[in-house]
């Protein structure tokens, strides 16, 4: 029976992580960082391997303070690796990597606690792939798993760590419960005191549902347990605050984390219901599954209320307990980011995964939650079938081809076909009641990462992206006496990722062109890569389209020495932005980049 269980625990691990594998890995590397924030963690985490300091983050020449430095570290180990600039030729596989990686074990883990605890009805073997795919389908999960920031790696290190303490109290022997403390440190190295926030809530609402609470919390030896946690986790911002000081204190304290929960941080403002409409749509197309799990758990929480309740059997109480922590912690939160809510969908998953065992055991149909999910999928079928009416009210600047370039390459007719099909598969599994059904469509949806995901972002890439590599490396090939770089209207800090020098960025004000005659003189800035000649004769300027018809700027002589997509890239002599900067200055506009209040970088 040992060697039949282990035989299935196996295949069950080799199932999910194939699939993670085919959702996280896949092409990982193939395409350029998205801007705007996933540039400044790599550059950072590049910065750390070639600069040898790994113990403060930096980028463009500045203190990045926003995050704490494991995903930085995890970056710059891959980007240490030998030959990395032969297999990782964009850069972006190391900088991705940590996030993937991140959700992969997470899945895992998922999948391995519901085979080594079958809940209560359950026949083991198809749940916990239900449950694992449940979580690495979820389109937030999809998104930010391939994404070089720090959300996904939370969300599995947090994630890792609250199951492991679940498993702990589930566990009939008395092994040590350190390694839940250890992951638990790392949430902490990867994103602040708010890993620990969500994991108490959790722990801590979970236990209060138990009659057993002080056993459990014994089991898992929270007073040698935080020593652990701390022992891993705060050296950092012990030796950072004595480095740093101040400025430490305001960035990363202050403002990126007590600012942002209190107040709101460049006007992400939203609703205090924001995170249920996340919640509806980070687990489609099983919205529908996901309530009815909540049910069932109430449901079942409170009959065995009415008697002993089994520990082992408590992982679905356990999940609603963690939804719910981080459901309340950032509905609270004055600042609201979509990316908020990935701590939950592993909770939200597992929830979805006791939908499933519902449907396995019972006769009943559940037409009622079907439904939904059948009109959900139509609908996104038909919103592709109506391409054209909505195709020419895109408009994005920066991708201007955008509608005819989805037409050509074939991605809206596989839309259609793909969604239309998901559709009318579910529509007979349901009337032919299969009782894997949950099963067959993950596996379709899995189908379609290859079919949909993948030409999609190559496409985003071509647009969006390889102008600015494009120009980036001109930019290396004509640059002269070490010239000063500067970008003018979008900002795009993945061209100082890509051309690896200090960039100036200005709105295409004039105001901005006013600030950006002024930093040459006194926002010097140096790093390891580049240390610009702010006295050279001349500075050069990628400036976009719609930006180079402003008279201020046009006006200004320049040389054009490229164009790249809607990207221009511009010789101007500094005589000359100084020259009409001195003229706007006295025509009463002045100069406001060391007050304004937009990230820095």
């Amino acid at each position: 029976m040992i060697l039949i269980n282990s035989r299935k625990r196996f295949i069950t691990s080799l199932i999910v992580l194939a699939s993670g594998v085919i959702i996280f890995i896949f092409d990982l590397g193939k395409t350029g960082l998205v801007d705007e924030t996933p540039p400044l963690f790599a550059a950072a985490g590049r910065a750390m391997s070639e600069s040898g300091d790994w113990l403060t983050p930096k980028v463009n020449g500045m203190f990045r303070f926003d995050k704490p430095p494991l995903i930085y570290w995890l970056m710059s180990f891959f980007y240490s690796l030998p030959k990395n600039e032969i297999w990782d030729s964009l850069g972006t596989l190391s900088a991705r990597l940590p996030s993937a990686l991140g959700s992969l074990f997470l899945m895992m883990m998922i999948g391995d606690t519901l085979f080594c605890w079958p809940q209560k009805g359950d026949r083991q073997f198809f749940t916990p792939i239900v449950a694992s795919l449940g979580f690495a389908l979820s389109p937030l999960i999809i998104i930010w798993s391939r994404a070089a920031v720090s959300d996904a790696l939370l969300t599995g290190t947090l994630g890792i760590s609250l199951l492991l303490f679940w498993r702990r109290m589930a566990s009939k022997n008395n092994d040590q419960c350190i390694s839940a403390w250890v992951f638990l440190g790392f949430a902490i190295l990867t994103k602040g005191p708010v890993a620990f926030v969500l994991a108490a809530l959790t722990i801590i609402s979970f236990l209060f549902c138990q009659k057993n609470w002080e056993r459990l919390l014994c089991k898992i030896n929270p007073k040698k347990g935080i020593l652990i946690t701390i022992l891993i986790s705060i050296p950092w911002y012990i030796l950072e605050l004595i480095k740093e000081g101040k400025p430490f204190w305001d960035s990363f304290f202050g403002y990126h984390n007590f600012q942002r929960y209190t107040s709101v941080v460049n006007n992400h403002a939203e609703p205090l219901w924001f995170f249920l409409y996340i919640m509806l749509l980070a687990s489609l197309p099983f919205t529908p599954f996901l309530f009815h799990g909540i049910f069932e758990t109430f449901k079942d929480f409170f009959k065995s209320s009415r008697k002993n309740s089994i520990v082992s059997e408590s992982l679905y109480t356990f999940s609603l307990c963690w939804l719910i922590s981080v459901l309340i912690f950032f509905s609270i939160s004055a600042t609201k980011l979509p990316s908020y809510w990935l701590p939950a969908i592993p909770a939200a998953a597992i929830l979805i995964s006791h939908s499933f065992i519902s449907l396995k055991n019972s006769k009943k149909n559940y037409l009622y939650l079907w439904i939904p999910s059948i009109f959900i999928l139509f609908g996104i079928s038909i919103v592709f079938f109506f391409s054209n009416s909505w195709l020419n009210l895109i408009n994005d600047p920066e991708m201007p081809n955008l509608a005819s370039e989805l037409i050509s390459s074939g991605i809206i007719f596989k839309a259609k076909l793909f969604f239309s099909f998901f559709a009318l598969f579910t529509i007979t599994l349901v009337s032919l009641k299969s009782k894997n059904i949950f099963l067959y469509l993950q596996f379709l949806l899995l189908i379609g990462q290859f079919f949909l995901m993948s030409p999609i972002r190559k496409l985003a890439d071509t647009s969006r992206q390889l102008p600015l590599r494009d120009i980036s490396n001109l930019i290396s090939d004509i640059r002269e006496g070490r010239e000063t770089l500067a970008m003018v209207g979008i900002r795009k800090p993945s061209l100082h990722y890509y051309s690896r020098q200090i960039v100036f960025y200005e709105p295409n004000t004039k105001e901005g062109l006013i600030n950006l005659s002024d930093r040459l003189d006194n926002d010097r800035r140096y790093n390891y890569e580049d240390q610009p000649n702010y006295d050279y004769k001349s500075l050069l300027v990628v400036i976009d389209d719609y930006s180079s018809t402003k008279l201020h700027w046009s006006n200004i002589n320049h040389q054009k020495l490229g164009e790249f997509g809607i990207y221009n890239l511009w010789r101007i002599q500094k005589s000359d932005l100084n020259k009409y900067a001195d003229f706007l200055e006295n025509n009463g506009y002045e100069l406001n980049w060391e007050n304004r209040e937009v990230e820095k970088f």
